[in-house]
């Protein structure tokens, strides 16, 4: 018997410690983990004692004998992954690292800011907390009145497993040296001079909330819209919930495919019962119940194996009950560059994505809802005097240049009749008052987490960056751990050696500085708020949206 990785899987990573046989790859010190789709567990090693079980934040794993219907393909897609021969040499007998035992320069506890609250910035706070030998104390400043970043407001409301993983980030907001502050916008109700003065250490963890534009005629039409707004308006974020979105139109048109495309592909075309037991925001669901929406057609300029969504995401479309998933034969190869340096192994996981959608290559509709992968295709301009009308696509073909398969247009366009297009082409980070900004990666520029002066490539003494503002909006939940890690390690360094800066400001008077802040137990407030409404309604909770009645409800907490 051997245990099973499935589609939840975060990256977290927490299994590969707990492995006796180590038998749970990438792990996150070996090449690949930083853009691996998932973790996977190799049925030759494993033996079956189910530690990783115990230790998984989102409960991914399965033993191979109590897999769900819907995720027996899960066992095929982890025995695929050791398929190649490059990961038949693992180490089966690995040396587990030794956490440093720190020792600190001067008689008195590090203090240190993170500014920001999803997973980055969580990981961030809980590798200080938990260093042996060292008294360290956390404030955490987040501009919302509730934390947790995207889990909350970037996730699908359809994958209550992935938003499992906030549950580790509250065991480390309960740690005795933890603060929260809520509702404070560094830069606004607080100065990052004003930060400086009182901390050791700043570490900005804000993500990368910023969409990327495409660059093409008609982007800006009035039914031209980002994933991004579309996400935060369905997972309730209050700076969106006012947003609309014209639903009238039959066909919805997404530009890119990424794991976001495919989310918003997915509950566009939900009825309303499969998203009524989810945590997808009230004004959302009402929205969407009325919505004419029956087709999304989702853009991609590539071929299917060189797609930016995940197998996971894939799988998960294809068991989408009520809702057809329709590919082109003729767009489903794995590249036209054979024999080139650029060609796929036929047992590679890119490979395997294209042997999946063969499978339902120009499958005859069943159902009055579908979703289109098209492939092999670029938007050249967005059609419409007023509003969107349309989308001029242009035909790609793949070249090889360089060992790299990249898409060239050629001269053959189509239009796709659309009044909604949705473009999904990448989150990107925001500059950031006082802090230096790389404009072209939309990052701040760092060394392994320290922020450094462009100029001189010489860090900026106590300022550090983790999770997508550092390294640009990749991975998944459980990549921004490594991330963190990483940033924490150079912070300890610096502690250890004593270059920090020494606070001018010794009295402890943050509270003081942002009175209209929140505590976790105003969060805890909004949080129990939201739960017991869910409850009610047989939901997982139903949000609050508006910041007033979530501050409301938070103060009444803290008095």
């Amino acid at each position: 018997m051997t245990h099973v990785i499935t589609q939840n899987c975060c990256n977290d990573a927490a299994c590969v410690p707990v492995c006796p046989v180590n038998c749970i790859h990438p792990s996150p010190d070996e090449p690949g983990y930083g853009t691996a789709e998932m973790l996977y567990i190799d049925p030759q090693s494993c033996i079956d004692c189910g530690a990783c079980i115990d230790v998984c934040p989102v409960a991914a794993i399965f033993p191979d004998y109590e897999l769900p219907e819907n995720l027996l393909r899960y066992e095929e897609v982890n025995a695929r992954y050791y398929a190649d021969p490059e990961k038949a040499d693992y180490d089966p007998n690995p040396q587990q690292a030794q956490r440093t035992l720190w020792q600190a320069p001067f008689d008195e506890a590090l203090r240190v800011a993170i500014v920001g609250s999803g997973p980055a910035a969580c990981y961030a706070a809980e590798e200080l907390l938990s260093q042996r030998g060292l008294d360290v104390r956390v404030d955490m400043f987040e501009r919302l009145p509730t934390p947790w970043g995207l889990v909350r407001f970037g996730v699908a409301p359809d994958h209550q497993h992935t938003k499992a993983a906030s549950a580790a980030f509250a065991r480390t907001m309960r740690r005795k040296n933890f603060r929260l502050f809520l509702n404070v916008e560094v830069g606004s109700d607080v100065m990052l001079e004003q930060l400086q003065e009182r901390y050791h250490a700043v570490v900005y963890a804000v993500g990368a909330m910023g969409d990327r534009s495409l660059g093409v005629d008609g982007e800006d039409l009035s039914g031209s819209h980002s994933a991004t707004e579309f996400v935060a308006w369905y997972n309730g974020h209050p700076d969106y919930a006012g947003r609309t979105f014209d639903l009238s139109h039959e066909r919805a048109v997404i530009l890119g495919n990424g794991n976001v495309a495919l989310d918003v592909a997915r509950v566009l075309v939900a009825r309303t019962d499969a998203l009524a037991g989810t945590d997808i925001a009230e004004h959302a669901l009402e929205q969407l119940a009325q919505s004419k929406v029956r087709e999304v057609v989702v853009v991609g300029r590539r071929g299917p194996a060189q797609a930016a969504f995940t197998t996971p995401e894939l799988l998960g479309l294809k068991d989408l009950a009520g809702v057809d998933l329709l590919v082109h034969a003729d767009e489903v190869v794995v590249d036209d560059v054979s024999g080139s340096a650029a060609a796929l192994p036929e047992y590679s996981m890119p490979a395997y994505k294209a042997e999946l959608l063969a499978e339902v290559a120009d499958a005859s509709p069943q159902h009055d809802r579908r979703i289109t992968l098209r492939f092999l295709a670029s938007p050249s301009r967005i059609l419409g005097t007023d509003r969107v009308e349309g989308v001029e696509l242009v035909r790609n073909e793949l070249v090889d240049e360089g060992g790299m398969v990249v898409a060239r247009a050629t001269d053959d366009t189509e239009v796709v009749e659309t009044g909604l297009v949705l473009r999904s082409v990448g989150y990107r980070g925001q500059p950031i008052d006082g802090l230096p900004f790389d404009e072209r990666r939309g990052v701040l520029p760092n060394v392994d987490g320290r922020i450094v002066d462009p100029a001189s490539a010489e860090p900026l003494p106590g300022l550090y960056t983790a999770g997508w503002i550092k390294r640009g909006p990749s991975g998944v939940i459980g990549t921004n751990k490594k991330c963190a890690r990483e940033t924490v390690a150079k912070l300890l360094t610096d502690w250890a050696a004593g270059v920090l800066p020494e606070p001018a400001q010794h009295e402890d008077d943050v509270a003081a500085l942002v009175p209209d802040h929140l505590d976790a137990n105003g969060w805890k407030a909004i949080d129990a708020h939201e739960r017991a409404a869910g409850a009610d309604a047989k939901r997982p909770r139903v949000k609050l949206v508006d910041r007033e009645e979530m501050l409301r409800v938070g103060r009444a907490a803290q008095q």
